[in-house]
């Protein structure tokens, strides 16, 4: 199974895509998606939209995990970042693939095993469960391959409770 996470963003979207073998993941590509700040609001949405659909296409994911939105005390960055998520869902779903959203506290959960758990040693811990030796630079690609974990281990629950009732 593939999975790709996402930690939205408009000036920086961190994705990250995951095979899932058995008990195994495996890094399949990972980065981020940027735009330009002296490009328009409409202008940074439609990159990023496109610049996903294009990811999405080449690497047909059988799952997308997505960061909640969370707000914060920046009123104006949760509407950016709410506009992001809009497109970002939209090229989910135009591709038809099952999306799965997670609030911050689920995805450090299930990467550290402790929901305060600090950005470090979220990428801490994404790194050693991927196997990835070099530090995953920008945090938002961290990040974004943090919700694949988390949708990872989410699937994994998910079939074990549908075992379960069976």
């Amino acid at each position: 199974m593939r999975i790709i996470g996402i930690d939205p963003g408009t000036a920086i979207c961190g994705y990250g895509i995951i095979d899932v073998e058995g008990s195994r993941l495996r890094p399949v590509a990972y980065g981020a998606i940027t735009t330009e700040p002296k490009d328009s609001d409409a202008a940074r949405l439609e990159i990023l939209f496109n610049q996903l659909s294009d990811i999405l296409e080449e690497y047909k994911p059988d799952k997308f995990g997505v960061e909640e939105l969370f707000f914060n005390r920046n009123v104006t960055t949760a509407i950016t970042v709410g506009q992001a998520r809009g497109v970002i869902l939209l090229a989910a779903h135009q591709q038809d693939i099952p999306i799965y959203e997670y609030t911050p506290l689920q995805i450090k959960q299930a990467v550290v095993g402790y929901g305060k758990a600090t950005k470090d040693q979220v990428t801490y811990m994404t790194m050693n469960i991927l196997g990835i030796r070099e530090k995953i630079k920008p945090d938002d690609t961290a990040d974004a391959l943090a919700v694949a974990i988390c949708t990872a281990h989410s699937s994994h629950r998910d079939r074990l409770k549908r075992r379960i009732q069976l």
